[in-house]
C-alpha cells in the first residue's frame, strides 16, 4: 500500500481485546478499531490496520495494550439528580424509606437546580465506571437533557407521569403534554431520546394509562415504568383493582415491543408467558432490589422464554452507587442462586445484558449496545494489567467477576472522549465537587429538621 493510499481516520485505538458483544461468544485479540464522523468504521486485525494507515494517524492512534475495550455500557434503569440523595435513607424497609426519608425530601427539593446538579454528579460517576447511555426516569427532564449534552453522554428520558401534582407537573394530563413536547424538542438528537415514564400501575389511573398507550404507539414512543416491584404491590393491587398489574396494563393495551418494565420481582408463570407473547422487556436493578429487599428477579427464567432482560443500578438513594461493573457481578450471582443452577447468567450474558439488551430495551440497538461497523463509536476501556486481574483465562469471565470500576481508563461517546488516562474531559470535577458539598448542607439540614 502506497503512502497515498493510506488512510487517516478520526480515532484509532488499538486493543489487547475487542469484545464485540455481537457476535455473541466472541473475543478479537490484538485488534484494532477506526471512527470516522462519530461511527466505528473499521475492526481488524492490528497487523492489518498497521499497514492501512498513515504515519500520522498511527502516531496518534490509542495503544491499549493490556486493556479490554467493550462497549459503552448502558444502565438502563435509575433517577440520576437522586444520586445527590445517596446514603440519606438506608437500612430502612422500601415503604418506609420512600414514605419518611425520599418524598418529603424531594417535595422540598426536587426543582431544576437540583436535577441540573444532580444529573452532572451521576454522568460523572457513570463515565468513570464506562457507561455512556442511560435511562433516567425523574422530573424536570428538560435539565437532565442539557446536562446530557454538556457531559456528551446519552440518554433516554422517561418522562414521569403521575396523577399527583409535583414541582414539575399538576397533574397526569400536564406531565404528558411535557412529554410530548420534549419529543418534538429532542426528535432529531443522537443523544437525546424520550420515552413516557409512568411511574407505577398503583400510582397513575386507567385513563392517563390509555392515553399514554395511544400516544406511544402513534409517536413509536417507549414507555418505561415500575411493575410488580414488590409482592405487596401485587398484593395490594389484587384487593384494590381485582386484578394484577400485569393483566391490568395489558388490558389499556402497554403490553408490546414498546414497554418496558422495571424490578419485575413478583411473575407467576403465566405472565412471563404473557411478556414474552407480546415482546415486553424487563429492566433488572439487583442491587437496589436487594438492598430494599424487593424479591428476586427470575433472570434466567425470562430469558429462556425469550424475554430482553437489560441491568440497571436504580437510584444512589436506594443502591448506592452507579457502577455497572459491580451490577453485572451481582446479576450473574443472584442469577444462580435464584435459579439454583451454576450455569445460570454466565459472564457473556451479563454483559449483554449491561450492553446489547439495555439498547434493544431502549429502542436504540440499530445504534449502540455493540462494537459494530456504522454503529456509533461508544466505547469502554478497561485496564487488565492489575493484580486483581492475574491470571488471565478468560477476558470475559475477568471482566464480570474480577473487575472494578476503578480499571476503567478510557470512555468514548460517538468517537469523543470522556474519560481519557483516567481523566474526565467533559466535566469539571474540582467545580463538581464544591457543587455536591453546597447539596450536601441543604439536604442535611432539611433530613434533620424533618
Amino acid at each position: 500500500m502506497t503512502d497515498n493510499s493510506k488512510i487517516t481516520p478520526d480515532l484509532v485505538v488499538f486493543a489487547r481485546w475487542i469484545i464485540p458483544v455481537i457476535p455473541a461468544e466472541t473475543v478479537f485479540e490484538n485488534y484494532a478499531l477506526f471512527v470516522n464522523e462519530g461511527r466505528i468504521s473499521h475492526l481488524i486485525p492490528a497487523i492489518d490496520a498497521e499497514a492501512m494507515l498513515s504515519d500520522s494517524a498511527l502516531q496518534n492512534a490509542t495503544r491499549l495494550d493490556s486493556h479490554a475495550l467493550i462497549p459503552g455500557l448502558i444502565n438502563a434503569h435509575g433517577h440520576a439528580a437522586m444520586t445527590l440523595l445517596r446514603g440519606v435513607g438506608d437500612d430502612m424497609p422500601l415503604q418506609a424509606w420512600l414514605e419518611e426519608r425520599i418524598w418529603p425530601l424531594e417535595g422540598e427539593l426536587a426543582d431544576a437546580e437540583f436535577v441540573n446538579a444532580g444529573v452532572r454528579l451521576a454522568a460523572a460517576e457513570m463515565i468513570r465506571s464506562g457507561t455512556t447511555c442511560f435511562a433516567d426516569n425523574y422530573f424536570f427532564p428538560d435539565e437532565s437533557a442539557k446536562v446530557t449534552l454538556e457531559t456528551k453522554l446519552r440518554v433516554q428520558l422517561a418522562c414521569p407521569v403521575l396523577d399527583f401534582p409535583t414541582r414539575w407537573a399538576k397533574d397526569a394530563d400536564d406531565y404528558i403534554n411535557k412529554t410530548t413536547a420534549l419529543h418534538d424538542r429532542y426528535r432529531q438528537s443522537e443523544r437525546v431520546h424520550v420515552a413516557f415514564g409512568p411511574h407505577s400501575p398503583y400510582s397513575v389511573s386507567d385513563a392517563p394509562l390509555r392515553k399514554i398507550a395511544t400516544l406511544a404507539a402513534e409517536l413509536d414512543l417507549p414507555i418505561h415504568m415500575h411493575v410488580h416491584e414488590t409482592q405487596t404491590e401485587v398484593d395490594d393491587a389484587q384487593r384494590s383493582d381485582g386484578v394484577r398489574p400485569l393483566a391490568r396494563l395489558h388490558a389499556l393495551g402497554l403490553l408490546t415491543p414498546r414497554l418496558f418494565c422495571t424490578h419485575m420481582t413478583a411473575l407467576t408463570q403465566e405472565e412471563i408467558e404473557l411478556l414474552a407473547e407480546t415482546g415486553s422487556h424487563v429492566a433488572h436493578c439487583p442491587e437496589s432490589n436487594l438492598k430494599l429487599a424487593s424479591g428476586f428477579c427470575e433472570v434466567e427464567k425470562l430469558a429462556r422464554h425469550g424475554i430482553n432482560v437489560a441491568l440497571g443500578t436504580d437510584g444512589c438513594a436506594s443502591n448506592n452507587d452507579l457502577d455497572m461493573f459491580s451490577e453485572m457481578r451481582t446479576a450473574a450471582q443472584l442469577g444462580k442462586a435464584v435459579a439454583k443452577d451454576a450455569t445460570a447468567v454466565p459472564a457473556s450474558a451479563a454483559l449483554a445484558m449491561a450492553t446489547i439488551n439495555g439498547a434493544k430495551a431502549m429502542g436504540l440497538d440499530a445504534e449502540i449496545g455493540s462494537l459494530e461497523i456504522g454503529k456509533f463509536a461508544d466505547l469502554c476501556a478497561v485496564d487488565l494489567s492489575g493484580i486483581n486481574s492475574m491470571p488471565l483465562y478468560d477476558v470475559v469471565s475477568q471482566l464480570i467477576y474480577s473487575t472494578q470500576a476503578s480499571q476503567v481508563s478510557h470512555v468514548w461517546s460517538s468517537g469523543e472522549a470522556l474519560l481519557y488516562d483516567s481523566k474526565l474531559q467533559t466535566i469539571d470535577e474540582q467545580q463538581l465537587k464544591q457543587t455536591t458539598q453546597e447539596w450536601q448542607l441543604r439536604v442535611n439540614q432539611i433530613a434533620h429538621n424533618a
